[in-house]
């Protein structure tokens, strides 16, 4: 199936670079482009992507406003693309923001381009695109200035088996799922099991969302990762 993808940049030379390297490949379709995040919010209403990269800083609206609106769109809007926010810095708190409001990932722009093609295939596949060394310190950067754990988020940890907590542990620290079984010394296939009960239990989307909740539940703390 061809994955359809729009760009939303305001740099007109970003756009055209990554939709030239997208459409040469046989299962991507760039089916359209927008130069700031008002724009794309229109363009991703009319064309029905499977996944918007979306910058992250733009004038009119930024990415995490236009992330907003599609992620969560008004009474009779039924399609929700996956959204990837596109950044310069490797550290961003609107990306944090990006990742609550249940954007699939982040990616650096200077990121290679087979990286870039590899993204857009696992976003499209419902998977969560999280870079391991940058998310820990997105993550931690963010939750180190916040308040408290929250409470009805710690409580709903309470129906994890010990397990899936450790699991749920070990993917916000940043751990892929090959690394989690060698540590847990278990199948990659019952990490995915235990995973895929996590989000269950917890109703969460993704495994980005997963990593925000054991921030907020307190379940992890700046310091661990």
């Amino acid at each position: 199936m061809t994955i359809r993808v729009i760009i939303v940049d305001d740099q007109a030379m970003v756009r055209a670079g990554f939709a030239a390297l997208l459409s040469a490949q046989a299962d991507i379709d760039v089916v359209g482009e927008a130069p700031d995040g008002r724009a794309g919010v229109s363009v991703a209403r009319s064309t029905h992507p499977d996944v918007v990269l979306m910058d992250v800083r733009m004038p009119e609206m930024d990415g995490l406003a236009a992330a907003r609106e599609i992620l969560s769109p008004p009474p009779g809007v039924v399609h929700r693309p996956k959204v990837l926010m596109l950044t310069t810095f490797d550290v961003d708190d609107y990306v944090y923001e990006a990742l609550r409001a249940g954007a699939s990932g982040f990616l650096l722009k200077d990121a290679p381009p087979a990286d870039l093609i590899g993204a857009v295939r696992v976003v499209a596949a419902g998977e969560a695109l999280l870079a391991p060394s940058v998310t820990r310190r997105l993550i931690a950067d963010f939750a180190a200035s916040r308040p408290a754990p929250r409470r009805d988020r710690s409580v709903r940890l309470n129906g994890l088996t010990p397990r899936e907590t450790e699991v749920l542990e070990l993917i916000a620290r940043g751990l892929s799922n090959q690394e989690i079984a060698g540590h847990l010394v278990l199948a990659e296939q019952t990490v995915k099991t235990h995973i895929g009960r996590v989000l269950s239990k917890l109703d969460l989307r993704d495994r980005a969302q997963a990593v925000i909740f054991a921030y907020e539940s307190g379940l992890v703390t700046p310091g661990d990762a």
